[in-house]
């Protein structure tokens, strides 16, 4: 009969064991599921540029992959649907919400305003708000090394720049070109024009052909998805470009010597993951050279093959030696905006 108290008694504590086990591994759950954090990106536009709105959303799928985060990314149809969008993401519980371009601005910091406990993060611009953080690249700084490889492949000592929306963005691309062709071919001109548009490739091309028409034989842009339309035109004229933003040299591979890669998708995956991490501190984030975040495709590991084009070599060369100059002061690019100097 004792033996038959103590096996029950046995077994009513192996029980109990074992709905505690259950009862921690469920706080701990619990726990871990609160800990996930929330991440929104809010693009300025439609996927598809290859370029500049997806090389964020890389960036943002990255993180997805490879962080413990709940994340949600939204594509407004305009900038009517901005500040929606983002508020939608901030009554929802998202902890840090992305706003993708410097035409975002307003629009971010008034729900920043809204929703003081929230961190906001905006490419492309900055702010003074305390919960949002801006980041900025040294586009100067990469656009001259581009213009170094134009400076040194032209053979006609023309060359061309085809910006989007005129802004003081697209200025630093514009004069960070410009001073890099000018610094290894002072004889070489830099044919500058605008689309006016981020989405217009057919004005893209417009601009670029009249590039190619006045003797350019390279064309550089910095103009979104309204680029496709300058790289239409080279493959069309059999004459050169270069891309931005992301790598664009599949486009165009017989045509495309370099792209100047602004590595929006890195920005986006550490922000990420120094904010799940607790690493996050907010305030302005630059990201240049010394980041491994700007210059010519051709500095970073290469997703495929390139077309081995004559000259190029030799202009390669030229961008280590002015890369290695611009890291250690003896060049300064200045930025247009005075912002970054």
């Amino acid at each position: 009969m004792s033996s038959e108290k103590e096996e029950k008694e046995l077994a009513r504590r192996f029980l109990v064991a074992v709905l505690l086990v259950t009862l921690v591994a469920g706080l701990s759950m619990g726990v871990a599921a609160q800990e996930k954090k929330k991440v929104a990106l809010i693009l300025s536009g439609g996927l598809g540029d290859r370029s500049f709105l997806d090389s964020t959303y890389r960036g943002f799928q990255w993180a997805l992959e490879q962080l413990p985060i709940e994340g949600r990314y939204v594509e407004p149809s305009g900038p009517e649907e901005y500040e929606t969008s983002i508020r939608f993401m901030a009554q929802n519980g998202y902890d840090l919400i992305i706003t993708v371009s410097f035409s975002m601005l307003d629009a971010t910091e008034a729900i920043a305003e809204q929703f003081p406990n929230v961190q906001f993060a905006i490419i492309d611009s900055d702010s003074e708000l305390p919960n949002v953080s801006g980041v900025v690249f040294k586009e100067h700084v990469g656009s001259f090394l581009v213009g170094v490889v134009a400076g040194k492949m032209t053979q006609s000592n023309t060359v061309g720049f085809v910006g989007g929306a005129h802004s003081p963005l697209i200025e630093r691309f514009e004069k960070g070109f410009t001073m890099g062709v000018q610094a290894v071919n002072p004889e070489a001109k830099v044919l500058v024009g605008y689309a006016g548009v981020f989405n217009d490739p057919a004005k893209g091309k417009e601009v670029a052909m009249a590039h190619y028409n006045r003797g350019a034989d390279i064309v550089y842009h910095a103009a979104g998805k309204t680029g496709e339309g300058v790289i239409e035109a080279a493959k069309e004229v059999g004459k050169y470009v270069i891309g931005v933003d992301s790598d664009q040299c599949y486009i165009a591979p017989d045509n495309m010597i370099t792209s100047m890669l602004k590595r929006l998708d890195v920005a986006v995956f550490n922000i990420i993951k120094d904010f799940v991490e607790g690493n996050y501190v907010p305030g302005t984030m630059i990201f240049g050279l010394e980041e491994d975040a700007v210059g010519p495709c051709q500095m970073y590991p290469l997703e495929y093959d390139h077309v081995h084009f004559p000259g190029l070599d030799e202009a390669l060369e030229a961008v280590q030696e002015y890369y290695q100059k611009l890291l250690n002061g003896e060049i300064v690019v200045p930025d247009p905006t005075g912002m970054l100097n």
